[in-house]
């Protein structure tokens, strides 16, 4: 349903935070349907989860489907625990899932359920730890056991309450550098705002291991949202007004440092559109991984198509067909997910230690000459056998 929202030129700023905390606050209490998109989620997953938590679940997708057995996984804007809970059993007992939530009603209610979901499992594999998904550094329980017992009556108080929580971000981050293999959200993303999303997508890329992943889904629009429709609280809290531009959403993770990021669920039709302009769910899967120096060991890829020619996030171009001359990090990188089944990966015969790689330029952008991966003498395959008459492919044989 298409609908148009006035132009208010005279409007107070939308204070983003205050908006956000008192819808969910009340959508903790009572379900509300606008509040999210229809999502098929695995029904024997559900199974456990009491009916509560599932009418007061607000979402758009479900990247719990992207987690697997073993990993620790960090849920971010977590809600009342549905997605947790999902995970929970898919990573199983030898995993870990972390929720991180801001209101204190979403995770009283996502708590209070936590003994006897675990217990019937058989094991108990979750926790909801107090912060807000823009600075995941923060224990806001901690920093609320420092306030009942400093109270902030004035601007000197206020301004040690900032110095022990830049402390306790330093001493006893909420969540610790290199830590998660997998980071799901689910429609929180879009309620950050806009000065904040920076330092957003920065936190997450350092909370994740190396070769570790996020699985966003949210909610993005196909045309830049209009300055009237971002002052509208309603539309705000609502998952819509606050919605990232669909490119700029992939864009993001980019400036963050991401690779290998693609659209792995895109909603077909929109979910709203407003003035015109189409909202619908979108989940982006990305890794990250891609820092360090860039070493030559003599190796090379050649990409198998189907394309002629692709350009990946640090501009090197690899042609379809041809060994294309790559460093040690973006060999390894292009040996996982999601590149490994689209690249064949070429070894040098004699290995080259680390210690003794030279540096490698990324962006020469060049092919990698057989004989550099040949080093070796050309006996080194040993010596054939002799074939005997009638033997296949001998002298009389069928070839």
């Amino acid at each position: 349903m298409s609908q148009t929202i006035p132009d208010s030129p005279n409007a107070t700023p939308l204070n983003v935070e205050a908006a956000v905390r008192a819808r969910y606050g009340a959508a903790a209490e009572a379900a509300e349907p606008q509040l999210c998109c229809a999502v098929d989620y695995n029904a024997e997953y559900l199974k456990i989860i009491p009916q509560e938590i599932i009418d007061r679940d607000y979402g758009c997708g479900d990247p719990s489907r992207h987690v697997q057995p073993g990993e620790t996984v960090l849920d971010l804007g977590s809600g009342g625990g549905k997605i947790c809970y999902i995970a929970s059993q898919v990573v199983g007992p030898t995993g870990r899932v972390i929720g991180v939530d801001c209101n204190d009603t979403m995770l009283d209610l996502a708590r209070r359920h936590r003994k006897p979901i675990g217990d019937t499992l058989g094991y108990h594999n979750v926790e909801f730890r107090k912060g807000r998904i823009q600075d995941l550094q923060l224990n806001l329980d901690l920093l609320d056991d420092h306030l009942k017992s400093h109270q902030v009556n004035s601007s000197s108080d206020w301004l040690q309450a900032q110095e022990q929580a830049q402390h306790l971000r330093e001493t006893a981050p909420l969540i610790d550098d290199d830590s998660i293999d997998v980071v799901v959200s689910n429609c929180v993303l879009n309620l950050v705002r806009n000065e904040d999303r920076h330092q957003l997508f920065a936190e997450i890329h350092r909370v994740l291991r190396r070769g570790g992943r996020a699985v966003i889904s949210d909610i993005v629009s196909d045309e830049t949202v209009p300055e009237h429709l971002k002052q509208d609280p309603e539309l705000w809290s609502g998952c819509l007004s606050g919605a990232f531009r669909e490119d700029e959403f992939l864009e993001a993770f980019e400036q963050a440092g991401f690779y290998g990021i693609e659209i792995i669920e895109r909603q077909q039709a929109p979910w709203r559109v407003i003035e015109g302009i189409e909202f619908r769910s979108l989940t982006v899967r990305a890794f990250q991984g891609k820092a360090g120096p860039c070493l030559d060991r003599q190796q090379a890829v050649i990409y198998n198509g189907p394309w002629k020619m692709v350009v990946d996030d640090d501009g090197n171009t690899l042609q379809r067909g041809k060994r294309m001359a790559v460093c040690d990090k973006t060999f390894n990188i292009y040996n996982q997910s999601p590149y490994a089944d689209q690249c064949t990966a070429i070894e040098p015969q004699v290995e080259i230690p680390l210690d003794e790689a030279t540096a490698f330029d990324c962006c020469q952008n060049e092919l990698r000459p057989p004989s550099d991966t040949k080093n070796a003498p050309d006996n080194a395959l040993g010596s054939l056998p002799q074939l005997q008459d009638g033997d296949c492919c001998g002298p009389s044989g069928c070839c």
